[in-house]
């Protein structure tokens, strides 16, 4: 079996389209170049397309690994015969290979084992012919010093029929299919722990019951962690008559004192053996899938937060606001480098509103401040307030700016190299700001569990979950691009072909020449070969360089290319970018070749249009209801402004500006049923939403967007 057929078929993909992207791959090519400037090669497939396939390369190379494992050991054995050996070769799945792999597979002294060496087997063989006409003297016939009597002859036969039971592959599959289609999960509290309060947000699972195969991802999760913190006991079953009936019937074929004796290494072998087992199996089977689905929620958020809609190259005045230790305030140029800091106290118990209102206007003037970035985090709604109050010179965009994660970027080492001179609360205000500028540019510098967009993001595998956010921040630094010259460190890591060294490299560079002048000079970086060129250059952007394609997504392997375009169009490069009359003229037909055919011509073409073109939409200033500053002003029945920040498979919470979100339950989200909350919402969306129920001993906000204003 190849990799091209395992992933054949799994994915309804042209074979040869799969060939061509693994052959990609091995060249050392990423996800996001193949995508975008290889799409002659693969049939044009998109970026989730080739992410696929790069994970069920990486699955069946998985497979391959523990496939030439099991053959080792089983020579090593030497148990391998040619039946067994084409078995082997011939699995799709592990666990078709660790279902072959079982007989030989032993870790400890099994009862099997302890009674074949008391001399029990042929007694188990003579059992299984079934045709023992006085069983019990057969029996006595294999007693001795270790084996006291007949009955305890027939117990250690039957541990071996139990261990030959477990190990039909006819009887395991049958088995694992009633656990992943009728599997029943139950749950019990700890009774000892039941009145702890941490255990009360687990209550509803004291005694829960339903089908596995119907628990939703996030409450079989939810189940999972008050199992693994102590308070529940999970147990999953499934009818275990139906299940003895059907081994028996695969066994037992006649009706004397063999198949009293089947009957009981049946039942034997179920309750010890393949329950155990298979109910493992199944729970770990579908913990994966939750898992799996947690993560895809985590990462369709975190891309929906990273292309959020940036304010641009602006001068920032950023408030971190606080009651007690003041609002820490910081002023940052277009570049995001920090020009200002100092702390004010508006609020109480110092309450120098007069002091800070003037403090304000005069720095806004002094620095020519173009917007103002509050933290949303305690005192927000306060110092949003306190803004308002201050009489401006000019017109200034007010934001509030989610600041989740802004305290592990201030205390991470990243925050440290870029302000070694600067404690946490002003490297934090410094982030509130960037972010308005760049969201994408200063979230890469936070560890996405961090950012509080997921669910359950810290019980899933932190391997599988590490691996699909970094697929996800690298799909959107380049589909944004960065700016060669004045990217950080952090966000140059994620460009095609750079990764951490040569990343620092770059800056590295930077600071000994000044700024790049075209990408040519990229090949002058350190350990910057003609691969990570190949690889990184079209996403990396040279503003106001030396060639007018470096500020575009245009390759440089495709200058040549706009180069005849532009002298067929009687104009210079320069002349032919962003003029649309002479590019709409352009016959794309008359280009294509051997290595470049239309999707990558009219790639080319787009960009010439609208060059660099950043893909995200503007920042746009939003307002909370005035009158609500805690969870206390709330009035069930009211309908307020909120912005969705964060989606899960249950719903999706909303901002209405106060410290708590609410939930907007699935079934709350609009009329008839709703089976992806993504459908309905997206992260940062502005919606309006009711209240529905306020409970504030569990500081918890029920609200619906299922409601006609008015009524």
């Amino acid at each position: 079996m190849t990799a091209t057929h395992y992933i054949t078929q799994r994915l309804n993909l042209n074979t040869s389209a799969i060939e061509n992207t693994l052959r990609l791959f091995d060249e050392g090519c990423t996800i996001p170049f193949i995508s975008r400037y290889r799409k002659e090669m693969t049939g044009n497939l998109d970026e989730t397309q080739i992410e696929n396939i790069s994970k069920y390369q990486k699955e069946f190379l998985e497979l391959e690994k523990r496939r030439a494992s099991i053959l080792n050991t089983l020579r090593e054995q030497e148990v391998l015969t040619n039946d067994l050996e084409a078995r082997i070769l011939q699995a799709e799945q592990l666990t078709v290979l660790e279902d072959l792999y079982l007989p030989y597979k032993k870790t400890r002294t099994t009862k099997a084992d302890k009674a074949r060496a008391r001399g029990l087997e042929p007694l188990a063989r003579i059992i299984m012919a079934q045709n023992a006409r006085d069983l019990e003297d057969r029996a006595s016939g294999f007693t001795n010093k270790e084996v006291a009597s007949a009955e305890e002859a027939l117990e250690g036969a039957r541990h071996i029929i139990a261990e030959w039971i477990n190990e039909r592959l006819d009887i395991r599959n049958h088995l694992r299919r009633s656990y992943e289609r009728h599997a029943e999960l139950s749950c019990k509290v700890v009774k000892t722990k039941s009145e702890e309060e941490e255990a009360q947000k687990y209550r509803d699972y004291f005694d829960w019951t339903e089908a596995l195969h119907r628990c939703p991802s996030h409450r079989l999760l939810a189940i999972l962690r008050a199992s693994n913190e102590g308070y529940i006991r999970i147990n999953i079953n499934i009818d275990e008559d139906r299940a003895l009936d059907y081994i028996n019937t695969r066994i037992i074929r006649s009706n004397n004192a063999c198949a009293v004796q089947l009957e009981l290494a049946a039942k034997d072998a179920f309750k010890r053996l393949l329950a155990p087992s298979l109910s493992n199996e199944a729970l770990s089977a579908f913990r994966s899938k939750a898992e799996a689905t947690a993560i895809e929620v985590f990462a369709k958020n975190l891309r929906q937060l990273l292309l959020g809609a940036p304010l641009g190259e602006k001068r920032i005045l950023a408030l971190d606001p606080g009651f007690r230790t003041g609002c820490k305030l910081v002023c940052l140029g277009e570049g995001g480098e920090l020009l200002h800091n100092e702390t004010i106290f508006p609020h109480p118990p110092q309450k120098k509103d007069r002091e800070a209102i003037k403090k304000l206007s005069t720095l806004v003037n002094a620095y020519k401040i173009e917007a103002i970035a509050i933290g949303n985090g305690t005192a927000s709604r306060e110092t949003e307030a306190l803004v308002k109050r201050v009489r401006f010179d000019r017109d200034l965009q007010v934001f509030v700016v989610n600041e989740a994660g802004a305290s592990v970027y201030s205390a991470s080492p990243i925050a440290r190299q870029e302000f070694p001179n600067y404690d946490v609360t002003v490297r934090g205000a410094v982030s509130i700001g960037r972010r308005l500028a760049d969201p994408l540019a200063e979230l890469v510098k936070i560890d996405p569990k961090s950012i509080g967009v997921g669910q359950y993001q810290h019980d899933v595998d932190q391997n599988k979950l590490k691996e699909e956010l970094d697929l996800v921040v690298s799909s959107c630094v380049n589909k944004v691009g960065v700016n060669l010259n004045t990217a950080s460190e952090s966000l140059l890591s994620y460009v095609s072909g750079i990764g951490p060294a040569l990343a620092a490299n770059i800056v590295e560079w930077r600071k000994e020449n000044g700024k790049f002048t075209n990408r040519k000079q990229l090949k002058e970086v350190k350990r910057l070969g003609e691969k990570a060129f190949e690889q990184s250059a079209a996403f990396l952007r040279v503003k106001q360089g030396d060639h007018p394609l470096d500020n575009s997504a245009v390759h440089p392997e495709r200058y040549k290319l706009v180069q005849d375009m532009a002298k067929d169009m009687k104009m210079e490069v320069n002349k032919l970018i962003g003029n649309r009359e002479a590019i709409i003229r352009i016959s794309p037909e008359k280009y294509v070749s051997k290595d470049v055919g239309m999707p990558t011509l009219e790639d080319i073409l787009k960009e010439l249009e609208k060059p660099g073109l950043d893909p995200r939409e503007k920042a746009k200033v939003f307002e909370f209801a005035p009158h609500i500053k805690t969870i206390n002003d709330l009035k069930t029945g009211e309908i307020l402004p909120g912005i969705v920040n964060n989606i899960t498979n249950f719903g999706c919470f909303v901002d209405i500006g106060i410290k708590e979100s609410g939930l907007v339950h699935i079934s709350k989200l609009k009329d008839g049923f709703v089976s992806d909350v993504n459908e309905v919402v997206s992260l940062h969306e502005h919606v309006r939403v009711r209240v529905e129920s306020i409970d504030l001993d569990r500081k918890r906000i029920q609200l619906s967007m299922n409601f006609r204003e008015g009524n």
